[in-house]
């Protein structure tokens, strides 16, 4: 729930400020942005405004309630915060909080179990549930086996199955047991061990099961300059991790796993290595940018093209396309970012805060992150 103050230098109505945000926000961003859009999917709710007059003044509240991750979220709450005018006069708002109203909800539910799994304890009831849970814990953690020199955790048929499942963590390996997959072995860590390298040499078919965050990208991108045999590569949903998943949830990533190839392209994801190589000058250029929702495009020789708003980011790449070799920028590397700049005459980075979902990749657009451009 975002929760704004506004002030207007004049006398207005509530209909003149839901105007104004509208109004101020359209074409900001992607149509994916939208707040039209967003409200027509469901993606945020209805926006609450009051207003009251005081003097020759107006002040009010701005009350957006999100279902959007906590990225898309913070980026519309600053959206909110750029409405500068009301009608003629000018305008502030300010975000005075954004409220997970669902962290809050899990809170009153966790210590209302408390209170019932207390009442339960002194009542004496046979705790079956729990019990059974902690049984079922305890016999999936007995599967779990140790694989290689480096003690790596794994499930009971990951040597002798003909088809190998790598994740990342052990945690991972856990949850993949619990719902029925013991061909399972992780990498612990971003290095990949050499054991796994022949380990999945030997078999059939290797799936790559990683987390839906960056820290997937990494490992998918290790796999590959390791040399490591992988047909397939499966993800959690974005921002999730394998280990949290559902046996449905795990069944439909594995059902859309696609090939090597494909899923280093859909990450934007290029080797540590390559990132190593990119010129120096982009990381200063990376951290003049970051906080600030600016856009910087250079050449090939590195020299500025220009620099704007990011939200006036695609209009300017439409215009100066041909001649910028990277586009370095504090936003979401959107799909139609991708497709503005696949048709440039040469290869073109995109580094920007947040790569989101790309569903139409272009092998000449590289995308990456503002972190792992300065962190390399």
């Amino acid at each position: 729930m975002i929760e704004a103050r506004i002030e207007v230098d004049g006398v207005v109505d509530r209909n003149d400020i839901v105007g104004a945000v509208f109004g101020q926000t359209e074409g900001l961003f992607s149509s994916e942005l939208d707040l039209r859009e967003l409200q027509k999917a469901g993606r945020i709710g209805r926006i609450e405004i009051t207003a009251n007059v005081h003097g020759n003044k107006t002040v009010g509240k701005i009350i957006v309630p999100s279902s959007l991750d906590k990225y898309s979220t913070a980026l519309i709450a600053a959206m909110v915060e750029s409405v500068d005018r009301v009608g003629p006069y000018h305008a502030k708002v300010k975000i005075e909080r954004i409220q997970d109203v669902r962290a809050e909800k899990r809170k009153r539910i966790v210590e209302r179990a408390r209170a019932i799994l207390y009442e339960w304890e002194r009542s004496k009831i046979p705790e079956d549930d729990v019990v059974l849970k902690e049984l079922e814990e305890a016999l999936v953690k007995a599967k779990v086996v140790e694989y290689g020199p480096e003690k790596l955790p794994a499930g009971p048929d990951a040597e002798t199955g003909e088809e190998l499942i790598i994740v990342e963590g052990r945690a991972d390996v856990i949850n993949l047991l619990r719902h029925g997959y013991r061909n399972v072995v992780a990498v612990e860590g971003v290095k990949v061990p050499k054991s796994i390298r022949d380990l999945a040499s030997r078999k059939r078919k290797v799936i790559a099961f990683l987390d839906g965050d960056r820290g997937g990208d990494m490992i998918l991108s290790e796999l590959k300059r390791a040399g490591v045999k992988v047909n397939l590569v499966a993800r959690a949903p974005y921002g999730k991790e394998v280990e949290e998943l559902t046996g449905k949830e795990i069944a439909d990533a594995l059902h859309k796993a696609v090939p090597l190839e494909e899923a280093l392209k859909q990450a934007g994801a290029i080797t540590r290595e390559e990132v190593a190589e990119l010129p120096g000058e982009l990381r200063e250029v990376a951290r003049d940018v970051e906080g600030k929702l600016m856009a910087v495009l250079l050449d090939k020789d590195l020299k500025e093209v220009a620099r704007v708003p990011v939200s006036e980011l695609a209009q300017k790449l439409s215009e100066a396309r041909n001649s910028v070799k990277y586009v370095v920028f504090d936003g979401v590397v959107t799909q139609r970012l991708i497709d503005l700049m696949a048709g440039a005459e040469e290869e073109v980075y995109l580094i920007g805060a947040r790569v989101g979902e790309i569903q139409s990749p272009s092998e000449r657009v590289k995308t990456l992150t503002l972190s792992s451009l300065t962190s390399a």
